[in-house]
């Protein structure tokens, strides 16, 4: 897959420009508070789908934060689908202010891709993680164990955007896609994985470690 770079995702530009446009003609109609309040959407607009480059950690058994924000909570989980096996869940939410370009944790093969329809609960609510819409990820690493992320809309997120499908191969670091507006993001890491976050821990994308594989 080709990275999806630039300053701002594509799948910003069209709200950039509207609200920029339409401040333009509202000034030059003479409703400059409307104007002023367009073209600082438009700016608020290029500062949310920024897309800034990141280095990930040289130590190729750390698992990386998919996205920027904070720890909501860890969690030990036993699951049966869309995985299975024991996991270690880790939450992380992203406030309107952070940059919400998602990125991979780990290097592997997509094996599935999954999007399911729900609510639009605020993102830091723990209902959020089973009742809101979502787009599940699950990676199979070179040794075969599977770990999966999981985009999670919010109360004003109405859009999960993901750039990559079952078959490819990713890279950790690499952008996958994009939640609009405020969201959650979950890894659920595999078996073999340690933990190196603590709940309340800022955390950015594709530059944090969040685990440690021991098995690799």
């Amino acid at each position: 897959m080709q990275e999806k770079k630039g300053f701002i995702v594509k799948e910003g530009l069209n709200f950039v420009y509207i609200t920029g446009v339409v401040g333009i003609m509202a000034g030059l109609m003479g409703f400059y508070g409307f104007a002023t309040l367009c073209l600082l959407a438009s700016l608020f607009c290029a500062f949310f789908f920024r897309n800034p480059e990141r280095t990930p950690p040289k130590d190729e058994r750390i698992f990386v934060s998919p996205a920027d924000g904070k720890v909501l909570r860890i969690d030990d989980v036993d699951m049966t689908d869309p995985i299975e096996g024991h996991y270690k869940k880790i939450s992380v939410f992203m406030n309107v202010f952070n940059v919400h370009v998602n990125r991979i944790p780990y290097p592997g093969r997509v094996e599935r891709v999954l999007y399911r329809e729900g609510k639009f609960l605020s993102a830091n609510l723990d209902k959020a993680s089973e009742d809101n819409e979502k787009n599940a990820v699950i990676i199979a690493t070179g040794d075969g164990r599977k770990f999966m992320t999981v985009q999670i809309a919010g109360l004003i997120a109405r859009r999960i955007i993901c750039w990559i499908s079952e078959g490819m191969s990713v890279s950790r670091g690499e952008r996958f896609g994009l939640i609009c507006f405020g969201s959650r993001v979950e890894v659920f890491l595999p078996p073999g994985a340690s933990v190196l976050v603590k709940p309340g821990q800022k955390v950015k994308a594709g530059e944090t470690p969040l685990g440690y594989d021991h098995e690799k």
